[in-house]
C-alpha cells in the first residue's frame, strides 16, 4: 500500500473520519477539510473544551464536558472536624469539585489528623488543632472553613473562623439556638467575611426539580406537602444524643431536611406551626433528647404540609408535593444518592406515571463548589446565615407548640422585605 494511503488513528480523528472513506476508496478521492468543530477531538470555546452534540434526536444530548478550574485558582477549604461525615462523604467530594480543593484538616485528634492528611496529600504544615487558629490564619493556601464539629460548638468554630479571616461554610443546623445563630451571622459581617449553612438538599438537582415544578404552576398550584425522614438509632454514648451538643434529637439533626425542603418549595415562610413529641419512655437513648417529631406548617397561601421525622424506624426519607393535577414524589429525597422523581398526573383518560430522569450529581461538590464561586466572585450565598437562623428560631416553635399542644404563630424574620425567599441569596448556577 502507498504511504499516502497509510492512516493512523490520530489522523482519522483529525479528519472526523472523512479521509479513511477516501483511503478505502483508493485515494481517487481528496479528503475533504477537517471540520471547524470536529466532532471526536473538540474544540476550545470560552475556556473549555466543548463537543457537539453526536446524538441523534431521539436521544437527550449530553452533558458538557467537566471543566475544572486549575488547582491554584480553586479556593482553598480547611475542613473542620473529622468525623464520619467528613470522612465518608465531604472529603471524597473534593475528587468531584470544580472549584474547591482541600488544603489543609483541623481536628482534636493528632493521629487521625496526620493520617487523613497523608491519604489526601496534604503537607504536614496543613495539620491544626482546634487551638491553632491564629497558624491557620497565616496560611494563604487556606480561603475557606467548612465547619462539620458537633451542633453545640458550631457558634465557637464559626467565631472564631471569622475572626482570623477566613470564609465560613458551616453544617446544619447552624447552632442550638436562635441567639447562637445571631452572633454567628454578627461575628462574620463584622469580620466582612461570608457565612454559608450547608443545606446540600437545595443543591441537589432532584430537589431543585420539585421547587421548580412547584414553584412553575405547570401541574396547578401547591395544596399539601408531605416530607418524612426516619432512621434508627443506636450507641447511646453518641454525641447527637446528648442535648448540650446536639441541641436536640431527631429535629435538628433529620427532621431539619423537611422543614427547610419545604420552606424551600414554597419560598413562603409559615405562619402558623402545630407539632407533638415521642419518645419511649423505657428508652435510656432518650433522656436528653426526643426520638419522634411530628409538626404541621401552615402557609399564607394556604397550603399545608406535614412532616415527620423519627429515630425509631427503618431508614425512609421520602417527600411528596400535591396538586390539584399531580401527585410529585421523591424517593431518597434526602439521602445523599438514590433520589427519584416521579409525577403521577392524568393522560387523557387514564392515569400516568411518568419518571423524570436527572444525572445523579455529587451534593457536597455542589455546594462546596458553589460557596468556592460566592467567595471568588462576591456572591451572596443561596443559604446564608440568615436561612440558618429561621429554621432555628422555627425549630423553637415546634418544642414550644410540642410542650404546650397549642399551635405557635411564626412568620417571617422581623425586617424581612415582602416576597419569597427572603431568608436565601440568588439561585445557585446549574451544574455544568
Amino acid at each position: 500500500m502507498a504511504d499516502d494511503t497509510r492512516l493512523s488513528r490520530r489522523n482519522l480523528l483529525a479528519t472526523g473520519g472523512a479521509l479513511a472513506g477516501a483511503a478505502m476508496a483508493g485515494g481517487a478521492q481528496a479528503a475533504p477539510p477537517a471540520p471547524s468543530v470536529p466532532a471526536d477531538t473538540g474544540a476550545v470555546q470560552g475556556g473549555r473544551v466543548m463537543f457537539p452534540n453526536w446524538r441523534g434526536s431521539g436521544d437527550r444530548p449530553p452533558a458538557p464536558s467537566p471543566a475544572p478550574q486549575p488547582p491554584g485558582q480553586r479556593v482553598g477549604y480547611c475542613v473542620v472536624g473529622l468525623g464520619r461525615l467528613s470522612l465518608d462523604e465531604i472529603l471524597p467530594a473534593f475528587g468531584e469539585t470544580k472549584r474547591a480543593r482541600l488544603a489543609a484538616v483541623m481536628s482534636g485528634s493528632p493521629e487521625k489528623a496526620k493520617l487523613v492528611a497523608r491519604q489526601y496529600g496534604l503537607p504536614d504544615d496543613s495539620v491544626y488543632g482546634y487551638d491553632e487558629w491564629d497558624r491557620l490564619k497565616a496560611n494563604p493556601n487556606v480561603q475557606a472553613v467548612y465547619i462539620v464539629t458537633p451542633n453545640g460548638v458550631h457558634r465557637d468554630n464559626v467565631v472564631a473562623a471569622a475572626a482570623v479571616g477566613k470564609q465560613v461554610l458551616c453544617e446544619k443546623p447552624m447552632a442550638v439556638t436562635s441567639d447562637e445563630c445571631r452572633e454567628m451571622i454578627g461575628a462574620c459581617a463584622k469580620a466582612g467575611v461570608k457565612l454559608m449553612i450547608a443545606y446540600r438538599c437545595q443543591y441537589e438537582p432532584h430537589n431543585r426539580a420539585v421547587i421548580k415544578l412547584a414553584r412553575s404552576g405547570e401541574f396547578g398550584r401547591p395544596r399539601l406537602i408531605q416530607a418524612f425522614n426516619g432512621q434508627t438509632t443506636g450507641l447511646p454514648e453518641q454525641w447527637r444524643l446528648r442535648k448540650a451538643l446536639a441541641g436536640g434529637g431527631s429535629l435538628p439533626d433529620i427532621g431539619l431536611y423537611c422543614l427547610n425542603t419545604t420552606r424551600a418549595i414554597m419560598g413562603e415562610e409559615p405562619n402558623l406551626i402545630q407539632a407533638q413529641i415521642h419518645s419511649p419512655p423505657d428508652d435510656p437513648k432518650y433522656r436528653e433528647v426526643e426520638e419522634t417529631v411530628s409538626f404541621t406548617l401552615h402557609f399564607p397561601s394556604g397550603v399545608i404540609a406535614q412532616c415527620l421525622s423519627s429515630y425509631g424506624v427503618y431508614e425512609a426519607r421520602s417527600l411528596t408535593l400535591h396538586t390539584g393535577t399531580a401527585s410529585v414524589d421523591l424517593q431518597n429525597a434526602f439521602a445523599y444518592q438514590g433520589q427519584r422523581l416521579t409525577i403521577g398526573h392524568r393522560d387523557g383518560k387514564n392515569a400516568a406515571r411518568d419518571e423524570k430522569i436527572l444525572s445523579p450529581r455529587n451534593q457536597f461538590a455542589l455546594e462546596l463548589d458553589h460557596f468556592a464561586r460566592c467567595v471568588q466572585e462576591n456572591l451572596q450565598p443561596r443559604t446564608p446565615g440568615e436561612e440558618g437562623l429561621q429554621d432555628q428560631v422555627l425549630m423553637e416553635a415546634i418544642y414550644e407548640s410540642a410542650r404546650t399542644g397549642a399551635p405557635v404563630k411564626v412568620g417571617p424574620p422581623p425586617g424581612a422585605g415582602a416576597g419569597l425567599d427572603v431568608t436565601r441569596g440568588p439561585e445557585p448556577e446549574e451544574p455544568g
